[in-house]
């Protein structure tokens, strides 16, 4: 790897700030709505805070390929790798909801390195790199040492997939079973996870874009993070099960045994 990730890292926090300068401004003004081919809505303070994004990290990596949300992949994915999604939430952005943020991962062949999520309106930032632990505003954070499913708390984003299989049954007994469900969805209960509120995160629809700089920032907290087969992220990635490291287990076990899960 042919990079100094103190360095990298200060350029994907620099990259969310420009960007989140650009979705307040949106967000105040207002901001018209497009819908891409996949039913998806899109607007210009997805595309410029893209572009604001690509300009600051092309500059401090120029040998990284970047991929993005919006304008696709510049470069290989063979080697180093920035992952952006400078709008993660735009539904609830056009919605005028505060639950959107900028989603900033770097990733050295499939290996992931660091992140940085920065949700603007809702006023948190954490960030986290291999080795260096999770951040929150310059405190370190930490998942909780939650060991028992009766005391855990759930949330979950979205599963639109899961319940059309027999893990949504698996699902169901993990709720019954558990001290509290709850369903923040986006970054936000990523965040609560990585600090300590939250015990387990479970979702079936997500693009490694979604979740690739939250799965450095729950790691780096000692939380661990697959998808739903116990499998580590990668670019090919569609559902995410996060959780305290017992919690997680304990989750992976019940929906492994179920079919089709």
């Amino acid at each position: 790897m042919n990079c100094d990730l103190g360095q990298a890292l200060d350029a994907a926090r620099e990259a969310a700030a420009a960007a989140a300068e650009i979705l307040r401004h949106y967000w105040n003004r207002g901001v018209a709505v497009e819908w891409k081919p996949d039913a998806t809505p899109v607007t210009a303070a997805d595309r410029e805070a893209e572009r604001a994004i690509r300009a600051v990290l092309s500059k401090a990596l120029p040998q990284a390929a970047i991929y993005g949300e919006e304008y696709g992949l510049e470069g290989s994915r063979e080697g180093l790798l920035w992952l952006v999604d400078p709008l993660d939430g735009t539904k609830s952005f056009v919605r005028r909801t505060p639950f959107f943020s900028t989603q900033i991962a770097l990733m050295d062949r499939g290996e992931l390195l660091l992140g940085v999520s920065c949700a603007p309106v809702y006023g948190e930032t954490f960030w986290a790199r291999t080795g260096q632990g999770a951040w929150f505003d310059g405190e370190r954070v930490q998942v909780a040492g939650t060991s028992a499913l009766a005391q855990a708390s759930l949330s979950i984003g979205n599963v639109r997939t899961l319940t059309g299989d027999a893990r949504w049954d698996a699902l169901g007994g993990l709720i019954r079973d558990s001290s509290r469900i709850r369903g923040y969805g986006d970054f936000c209960h990523y965040h609560l996870l990585a600090r300590g509120s939250l015990d387990l995160v479970i979702e079936s629809d997500v693009n490694i874009l979604d979740i690739a700089a939250l799965a450095v920032i729950v790691r780096e907290a000692g939380g661990v993070f697959t998808d739903l087969q116990g499998r580590a992220p990668g670019l090919a990635t569609t559902s995410v099960l996060a959780g305290v490291p017992a919690i997680h287990a304990l989750a992976l076990e019940r929906l492994h045994d179920i079919p089709n899960g």
